[in-house]
């Protein structure tokens, strides 16, 4: 019996983004509502929902929109992001311990890397998977919360682990930086998670195609003086080329 019905749970969650506790209850009278919040939770164990008030999210739906969202960034200004990945490739050096963040940017970058012996930190999944197509480097991949809005993982697990280790070069992706408020981030737990990375990092290295720039968004990681090196793509204003000029801070245009 428990099979059939969790069958017909499958079906339902195959079909729609959510189905409620209340929904279950009426389709299985004659089931407690304890036996099916337990039917919830296989299916959450299993990866095919996710466990919320009043109910369950199906996975199918869930992943669908994150891929639709991902796919949508990954191919907007892809020249500019092209050209800054292969710029960012040469201040790869051998031997180093570097951070990678999450990013349609990095994650071009992460595939046309270099084969090398490298020792990398990430916050992306998918980045994550790009890389370990290569043999030499060694992996790390950050655990915590994962943002299903750009697919990075942050939070309290991941600011404990990155402050237990070394980072030589970081490769950071701001969403919005302007003259007043610096490198900004729309969620705060990723801006806390690459505000600690900019403080751990020999030199951190800022990856931005120029429709970021002018931008500002509500949380700030950095100030333009906390950072070594900006990648970005033309054109660009006399003001923000001045600016970088006078905080000491070297500027690649990647045209």
């Amino acid at each position: 019996m428990n099979t059939a019905r969790r069958d017909i749970i499958r079906r339902i969650l195959q079909s729609k983004p959510f189905v409620s506790l209340h929904e279950l209850e009426d389709a299985f009278p004659d089931v407690s509502s304890m036996t099916l919040r337990r039917d919830i939770e296989y299916f959450e164990k299993s990866g095919e929902a996710i466990k919320v008030r009043g109910g369950a999210r199906s996975m199918k739906f869930i992943t669908t929109s994150m891929e639709d969202a991902f796919s949508l960034r990954l191919n907007s200004n892809m020249t500019a992001k092209e050209r800054i990945a292969m710029a960012a490739v040469n201040y790869i050096e051998t031997g180093r311990s570097i951070f990678l963040d999450s990013g349609t940017t990095i994650l071009k970058m992460a595939s046309i890397m270099p084969d090398e012996r490298l020792s990398i930190l990430t916050t992306g999944p998918n980045i994550a998977l790009e890389l370990v197509k290569k043999n030499l480097p060694i992996i790390n991949l950050v655990g915590g919360m994962i943002n299903r809005d750009n697919i990075s993982i942050s939070g309290n697990q991941a600011i404990s682990f990155i402050e237990g280790i070394n980072i030589d070069t970081a490769f950071l992706v701001p969403s919005g930086f302007s003259l007043d408020n610096g490198f900004t981030s729309g969620n705060y737990s990723e801006c806390e998670l690459k505000s600690l990375i900019c403080e751990k990092a020999r030199r951190t290295i800022i990856l931005a195609d120029a429709s970021k720039l002018d931008r500002s968004l509500p949380y700030t990681f950095a100030k333009l003086s906390q950072i070594d090196m900006i990648i970005t793509s033309g054109p660009l204003s006399d003001e923000f080329k001045q600016a970088v000029k006078e905080a000491g801070v070297e500027l690649v245009i990647a045209d």
